[in-house]
């Protein structure tokens, strides 16, 4: 929850000492940091757009799962900790956009009158299978889960952030590995203080990173496509003992 500068900040989660719940730490951690690097613009240039709202939580988790990645040498702790990683990965990219294709339909249609619940169902199904491919059933019980995703009505379109973000995160990782940017860690800093203020394209050039540029796209998704090829390799080398 963002507070006026003068006040002290808290993060308010559920935590019983799990995995996914380190890593849901390191996100809001992430969103906690952003709040407070940004409010020194004052409070009125602090807000971030929706597009970079999920940046610095999404860079967060990255950052903490690969440390906790380096930790491990057991090849089945390795195989189980990537796989969820990648199953976030592709929830976070490719399931938000395919939300976000649902509530576009669903706002195109209505201009022409209400919807039914039965209609709004058989667009929800629609997108959801045509994300998943042939090889995922979706079958009939999934057709009334769209309303839990509340930000369907509390932050229409907001979906799109997390695709967006998860693409730019993983582009900025991979340079910041690549180690091709002096003072990355400052940079990186400085760019979310003013997320406010400036825009995508500006905040991405001292990155070398151009977000019109179909490569920028592509690098962040060969992150994924790398991580699937590790998943194959460790399986294989597991089945081989």
């Amino acid at each position: 929850m963002p507070l006026p500068a003068k006040f002290h900040p808290y993060l308010m989660l559920n935590f019983v000492g799990k995995q996914n719940d380190v890593l849901t730490l390191a996100h809001e951690l992430g969103h906690g940091c952003h709040m407070r690097l940004s409010i020194k613009q004052g409070e009125l240039n602090d807000d971030t757009p929706m597009i970079l709202a999920e940046v610095a939580s999404v860079f967060a988790e990255m950052i903490t799962f690969q440390s906790l990645l380096q930790r491990l040498d057991d090849p089945k702790a390795r195989l189980c900790l990537i796989a969820s990683k990648v199953n976030d990965m592709i929830n976070t990219a490719l399931r938000q956009i395919a939300f976000h294709c649902f509530e576009t339909r669903v706002h195109q249609e209505r201009r022409d009158g209400e919807l039914s619940s039965a209609r709004l169902e058989e667009i929800w199904l629609e997108e959801m299978r045509t994300s998943l491919g042939p090889h995922v059933i979706v079958d009939d019980d999934s057709r009334a889960i769209w309303p839990i995703v509340s930000h369907f009505f509390h932050s229409p379109f907001y979906v799109y952030a997390y695709s967006f973000a998860d693409c730019l995160v993983n582009s900025l990782y991979q340079v910041y590995r690549e180690g091709k940017v002096r003072n990355f860690a400052d940079k990186y800093l400085d760019m979310l203080s003013q997320t406010g203020v400036k825009r995508y394209d500006e905040l991405l050039k001292p990155f070398g990173l151009d977000a019109k540029s179909p490569e920028f796209w592509n690098k962040g998704l060969s992150l994924i496509s790398s991580y699937i090829d590790e998943l194959e390799k460790l399986d294989k080398e597991i089945h081989r003992k």
